[in-house]
């Protein structure tokens, strides 16, 4: 963080970095063996593992639309934070006691639902920022994420060989409750202004490149099911339990690294170039489960899903900023990552359909065609310069 950041500003960031750091621990300790708990300790079948994931990433998009528009209505932004924080301590715990995946459910959306705690914390930051320090600050709590993500990851592989998962998942508890309590006792929230909440756009405001965006990022994403398929196919295809957790390692390791540079480089070439890469590398990896069984092929598709990760996930929103009406950028964001989201549930729920009905190879299928028509789509959407639309 910048030296010429207040002190008072430098011991908000720093909190809430370690925070993130704390949390992602625990998140991480769960993730990376998250499918496997779900179908070897509560015997859920592959649909379960689509409903089940496919509603958590959902209820994501939802949380964070909503605790946004909250957080300004009743001028309070703290309170978000702490709660999210909470909301993964206590489902963590939920996850370890629960006897059944029927049960899971209900915890997995209150985890979710922690993303309230997103967008309140990102604008105390943004409002304690200036222009010179803003993007330094927002990168430092990112890196925390991923060196907790990192931390967790690396846990759950040692632990995983010694204690059953849900002893994992109790201890997973702990580093989100001292998250929310650090918060909760080291941040001080000052008044907020009055001001515009919000303005509406009508459909008429959105310009046919947004539109034909919006449709290939649905497409695009009504195909990339949950990372859960992912490990699930490793471990059928002879990955080890003990080794599932490396190759979710593997692609975090990857996502972290890339997503730097990539937004750079996307900064210096334009967005869709950087888009067509990430969507290709997607498909490279359902191609790799339809046809690959040699575990170094598996290992490859892994890296090539988080460079999928690092390279859509900086690019995406920014493009849509850039394709959104001057006057209406936030409305419009809001907008396309609710869409976005509302297509995760459906995605995995399909995708663990047709491998139940199916087999493996099915869903990887089904994803193969939606990146092609989302990468056609892509491919007639303009990009703007200096303001203005570039072809299309």
């Amino acid at each position: 963080m910048p030296e010429t950041a207040p002190e008072e500003t430098r011991r908000t960031v720093r909190t809430f970095g370690w925070a993130s750091f704390l949390h992602d621990i625990g998140a991480d300790m769960i993730f990376s063996v998250w499918p496997l708990f779900l179908t070897q300790v509560l015997g859920a079948n592959k649909t379960a593992v689509g409903l089940i994931d496919g509603l958590g990433d959902m209820v994501v998009s939802v949380s964070g639309a909503v605790s946004g528009y909250l957080s300004d209505r009743i001028r309070k932004r703290k309170v978000f934070v702490w709660m999210g924080y909470g909301f993964g301590t206590v489902a963590r715990i939920g996850y370890a006691l629960a006897p059944t995946w029927l049960l899971v459910i209900p915890f997995r959306i209150l985890d979710r639902s922690g993303k309230i705690r997103s967008s309140p914390r990102d604008a105390i930051v943004s409002d304690l920022s200036t222009p010179g320090n803003r993007g330094s600050h927002f990168g430092f709590m990112r890196a925390m994420d991923n060196v907790g993500a990192l931390v967790g990851i690396t846990l759950s592989l040692l632990l995983i060989r010694f204690l059953p998962m849900r002893t994992i998942f109790l201890l997973a508890a702990i580093p989100s409750v001292a998250a929310a309590l650090l918060v909760f006792f080291s941040i001080k929230e000052k008044g907020m202004h009055s001001g515009t909440l919000f303005r509406g756009i009508r459909f008429g405001d959105v310009s046919p490149n947004l539109r034909l965006y919006t449709v290939a990022s649905a497409l695009l994403e009504l195909g990339a099911f949950s990372y859960s398929f992912l490990l699930l196919a490793a471990n059928t295809l002879g990955f080890a339990t003990g080794d599932v957790p490396l190759l979710y390692l593997l692609f975090t390791l990857v996502a972290a690294i890339v997503s730097v540079p990539v937004g750079r480089l996307a900064d210096r070439i334009g967005r869709k170039p950087l888009l067509f890469s990430s969507y290709l590398s997607w498909a490279a990896v359902s191609a790799i489960f339809l046809f690959a069984r040699h575990p170094l092929l598996l290992v490859a598709a892994f890296a090539l899903y988080g460079f999928h990760k690092g390279a859509l996930d900086p690019v995406q929103k920014t493009f849509a900023a850039e394709l959104a009406p001057q006057d209406y950028v936030a409305s419009t964001l809001g907008g396309f990552q609710l869409m976005i989201g509302m297509m995760s549930l459906p995605s995995s729920l399909i995708a663990g359909v047709l491998w139940d009905r199916y087999g493996l190879q099915a869903p990887f299928l089904f994803s193969l065609v939606l990146t092609f028509l989302s990468f056609l789509c892509l491919l007639f959407v303009g990009e703007r310069e200096g303001g203005k639309p570039r072809g299309g």
